[in-house]
């Protein structure tokens, strides 16, 4: 790799251990083995380089629940596909703590940082149609706008706030198949109806 690769793989590194506020240029160079005038000439700033780190991040592990256009996936029953595809999800979110942290954390930043704002922004559409892909077991090309818009933001809801209880009660987390009779109560209305216990099944 020459040092524009060497400083993105050493800033994703930094990420993960030291949190995305706290690093410091010297500490991606330590990471990196490149100089700190390489980070200049390359991203123009430590700040623009972390944002690609992050993004580059995101994506990465994004295409670590991405399923392929999987046809069995995509032929499932909807509610075992939901079940199913989330269990992939958290197994995932359970594996890797110290990005789940740093997602958080950048989170908490935008508010009072434009530019992390408008890169996380540019991002946040493509993410969502992302999800949809990967819960219908279709390629990205199959998402159309509407969709994208509708329920791309509802997985991504879910998704965070599922990241976050992974931070605060990891083992209190629910299943795929909890989060899939959630969502049948809800919508049949039944959420505060005859209690099955926890052993409950989607029907």
């Amino acid at each position: 790799m020459g040092h524009r690769e060497d400083l993105l793989a050493g800033a994703k590194q930094c990420l993960l251990e030291k949190g995305y506020a706290r690093t410091t240029a010297r500490d991606i160079v330590a990471a990196s083995g490149a100089n700190l005038a390489s980070i200049g000439y390359h991203y123009g700033s430590k700040d623009a380089l972390m944002r690609k780190a992050l993004i580059a991040s995101i994506e990465e592990w994004g295409a670590g629940v991405d399923h392929g256009g999987d046809r069995a996936v995509a032929e499932a029953e909807p509610l075992d596909r939901f079940a199913a595809t989330w269990d992939r999800i958290l197994q995932q979110i359970a594996s890797e703590p110290q990005f789940i942290a740093a997602q958080l954390e950048v989170l908490g930043l935008l508010p009072r940082d434009a530019a992390l704002r408008e890169a996380i922004g540019e991002a946040h559409p493509q993410g969502g149609e992302g999800l949809v892909a990967v819960f219908e077991g279709v390629p990205d090309t199959e998402v159309g706008p509407e969709a994208a818009r509708v329920v791309g933001p509802f997985y991504q809801a879910l998704l965070t706030g599922l990241m976050v209880q992974s931070l605060i009660s990891p083992d209190a987390m629910p299943t795929g198949r909890d989060l899939a009779t959630a969502l049948r109560r809800v919508t049949a209305g039944e959420v505060l109806g005859h209690e099955k216990g926890a052993g409950e099944e989607v029907r």
